[in-house]
C-alpha cells in the first residue's frame, strides 16, 4: 500500500492516537474510517435537501 504524510496539530495527533488505541486499530486506518463516516455524512445530508425542479420533472417523467 502507497503510503503519504499528513501534516496535523499535536492535539489533533494525540486524540487519533486515543480513538485508535480504543477502536484497537492502527492510526491510518482510524483516519481512512474517519474519512468513510465524513463522507456517509455529506451523502446524508445531500439526501436531505429538497430535489431541484429538474430533479422533480426527472421523477415525475413518463416511461416509454
Amino acid at each position: 500500500m502507497q503510503s503519504t504524510s499528513v501534516r496535523i496539530d499535536v492535539a489533533t495527533h494525540r486524540e487519533l492516537k486515543a480513538l485508535a488505541s480504543a477502536l484497537r486499530i492502527s492510526v491510518g486506518e482510524t483516519v481512512a474510517l474517519a474519512v468513510r463516516c465524513l463522507r456517509q455524512d455529506r451523502i446524508g445530508a445531500d439526501l436531505r435537501n429538497d430535489l431541484s425542479p429538474a430533479e422533480k420533472d426527472w421523477l415525475d417523467a413518463e416511461l416509454g
